[in-house]
C-alpha cells in the first residue's frame, strides 16, 4: 500500500508546513524532559523529529523515548524549517510507528577502534561518515562515465580472467580455471587497446586485482579503476585529456556533495583551486626536486609543525582526562569520551609522522636517477604544491613493457603519473603505447615475458598499427582524496587488505 503522504528527507524543502511521513531508522536520540529528539535517517539524510508529551498518547510517548538507536520506524508529523536543525528542517511529530524495535546496537554514538568497525562494516556502512563517503563514491563514479559517454567514448567491458600481464607478474592472482592457470586481472589496458583500434575512443571500468604485499593506507587488493584508451594521441593529448577529466570529477562532486565534503572536514578550499592547468615536472626534474636544499628545509619545517600540533593534541587529551574526573550530565560525559578516542587516534597518526619524516628526509636526498618515484617521494612533491602534479619521461627500465620510448632520448618513456596535492600521491598512471612491432618484441623479451603469450597483442601492430594510449584512474584513491580520509579502505563499501578480509 502506497502512503500519499510519504517523503524523503532529502525533499522536507519541498513541504515545509505540510503534514508528511518518513520511513527511516532512528540514528541517534535524546529525551528533555517532556520533550524527545529523535534523529532518522533514511538513506537520503538526517532529521530532527520532535516529539511533544500531550501531542501523542503516553503509551507511544514512552515507547518512543525507550526505542533503541537502529530501530526502523515510520513518523508523521508537520514539517518546519529550521537551520539550526540537522539538515535544514524538522518534524513536528503528531504519530509514529515502531516497525522493528533494535536493542544494544553495537555501533554507538561512540568513537570506535578501526578494527572494531572493519569487523561491523555491514552495519558501519550506517554510519554518517561512511554514508557521506558513499554519496560522493557515487557522484564521482557517475562523473566518470558521464564525461566519457559525454566526450565520444566507447565503454567496453574488458575479461575479469586473463593468461596476460599488464603489470609485475609477481602481483598477479593466480586462479583455477577448470585445471588451467588463469589470474585476477591487473588492468583492462591491453584488451582495450584492441578495441581502440575498432572504435577510436573507448573504456572499460571494473574491478581490477594486484597480489601486492603492501599495507599501506593507499592499497587494496581489489579495487575499481576506470581506462580510457585513444587512438591517434600523443603524451601532450593524454594530459589534456586527464587533466579535463579530473577537473570534471571534482566539479561535479562540488557541485553535488557540498554539504558532505563539509561533514567529512575535507578541504573544500582547496577542491575549488582543481582546474586546469595542472603543473608538470619531468621525472628528472622532479628527481631533482627530492634532492634539493629546498625540500630539505621543507621537511623540517613539516617536522616543527608536526611537534606543535603534538603538543596541542597532548595538552587537549589532558584537558578532557581531568575534565572525565569531574561531574557532568552523561551525555557530556559520552561526547568527551568520544573525542579522546579521536584525540588519542590523531595522536598515535602524529607520532606516526614524527617517526618518518627523518626517514623520508633521508631517502628524498639520497634519491638517485633511475629509481622508480616511491610513495614517500610522491608524498613530498604533491605537499609542495597546491594542484595535481604530472610527472612525465620515467627511465624505462623502471616502467612496463608496454610503454613507448622518447625517439629523442631513449632512457625514458612517454608515460606520466599524476599525484594529487596535499601528500595524497598518485590516482593516475597512463603512458603511450609502443607502437612499433619490432621494438615491442624487443621489450617483452628484455623483462623476461613470454612472446607466446602476447601474439595476440602484438597483431595490433601488424595491422595498422597507430600512436595511441592510454591510463588509469584508480577510484579509491581519487575518493580518498576528495574526502580528506588517511586511509583508502573507508573509499569501498567491504575492502580488501592483504592482511584482513571481513565479511
Amino acid at each position: 500500500m502506497i502512503d500519499d503522504n510519504a517523503a524523503y528527507i532529502e525533499l522536507l524543502k519541498d513541504h515545509v508546513g505540510q503534514q508528511v511521513t518518513l520511513k527511516g531508522w532512528l540514528y541517534n536520540s535524546r529525551a528533555g524532559g517532556k520533550v524527545l529528539f529523535l534523529i532518522i535517517r533514511d538513506g537520503t539524510g538526517l532529521c530532527q523529529c520532535v516529539v511533544e508529551k500531550g501531542k501523542i498518547c503516553d503509551e507511544l510517548f514512552e515507547q518512543l523515548r525507550h526505542v533503541g538507536q537502529e530501530s526502523s520506524l515510520s513518523v508523521t508529523g508537520l514539517v518546519r524549517a529550521d537551520e539550526r536543525s540537522v539538515g535544514g528542517h524538522e518534524l513536528a511529530v503528531t504519530d509514529a510507528h515502531i516497525i522493528a524495535p533494535a536493542a544494544n546496537y553495537p555501533i554507538t554514538p561512540k568513537s570506535h577502534g578501526i578494527d572494531f568497525l572493519l569487523k561491523h562494516r555491514h552495519l558501519h556502512l550506517r554510519s554518517q561518515g561512511q554514508w557521506c563517503i558513499g554519496k560522493i563514491r557515487h557522484t564521482v563514479i557517475d562523473a566518470v562515465r558521464r564525461f566519457f559517454n559525454d566526450n565520444g567514448f566507447t565503454l567496453i567491458d574488458t575479461p575479469i580472467f586473463t593468461a596476460t600481464a599488464g603489470e609485475e607478474e609477481q602481483t598477479l592472482f593466480e586462479v583455477d580455471y577448470f585445471g588451467s592457470p588463469l589470474h585476477l586481472t591487473q588492468t583492462g589496458q591491453l584488451h582495450l587497446e584492441s578495441a581502440a583500434m575498432s572504435f577510436g575512443k573507448v573504456y572499460c571500468f571494473g574491478p581490477t586485482f594486484r597480489a601486492e604485499k603492501s599495507k599501506t593506507r593507499r592499497h587494496l587488493t581489489e579495487f575499481w579503476m576506470v581506462e580510457p584508451e585513444v587512438a591517434f594521441i600523443e603524451l601532450d593529448g593524454l594530459l589534456e585529456l586527464a587533466e579535463n577529466f579530473v577537473s570534471s570529477v571534482v566539479a561535479r562532486v562540488l557541485q553535488d556533495n557540498r554539504r558532505q565534503l563539509e561533514t567529512l572536514g575535507a578541504d573544500v578550499a582547496s577542491l575549488e583551486k582543481i582546474t586546469p592547468p595542472f603543473y608538470r615536472l619531468t621525472y628528472t626534474e622532479a628527481a631533482e626536486v627530492l634532492t634539493s636544499p629546498k625540500t630539505a628545509d621543507f621537511l623540517a619545517g613539516q617536522l616543527e609543525e608536526m611537534r606543535n600540533q603534538k603538543k596541542h593534541i597532548e595538552d587537549r587529551i589532558a584537558q578532557l582526562e581531568e575534565e572525565q574526573k569531574g561531574q557532568m550530565k552523561q551525555w557530556k560525559r559520552d561526547k568527551n569520551a568520544a573525542e579522546l578516542i579521536e584525540m588519542r587516534s590523531e595522536l598515535a597518526e602524529v607520532d606516526t609522522k614524527i617517526e618518518n619524516n627523518p626517514k623520508h628526509a633521508q631517502l628524498a636526498a639520497e634519491f638517485r636517477w633511475g629509481k622508480d618515484l616511491g610513495g614517500s617521494d610522491e608524498t613530498i612533491i604533491s605537499q609542495m604544491h597546491d594542484k595535481p602534479v604530472f610527472v612525465t619521461h620515467y627511465p624505462k627500465k623502471a616502467k612496463a613493457f608496454y610503454m613507448k620510448s622518447d625517439r629523442s632520448n631513449e632512457d625514458v618513456v612517454l608515460n606520466f603519473d599524476l599525484l594529487a596535492p596535499a601528500g595524497f600521491g598518485e590516482i593516475i598512471g597512463g603512458s603511450v603505447r609502443e607502437d612499433d612491432h619490432d621494438r615491442l618484441i624487443a621489450r617483452i623479451k628484455e623483462q623476461g615475458l613470454s612472446v607466446e603469450n602476447y601474439e595476440w597483442y602484438l597483431d595490433l601492430r601488424k595491422y595498422g598499427s597507430v600512436p595511441h594510449g592510454g591510463f588509469g584512474l584508480g577510484i579509491e584513491r581519487t575518493v580518498a582524496w576528495l574526502t580528506s580520509q588517511k586511509h583508502i579502505r573507508q573509499c569501498i563499501p567491504f575492502p580488501r587488505m592483504m592482511d584482513k578480509v571481513y565479511i
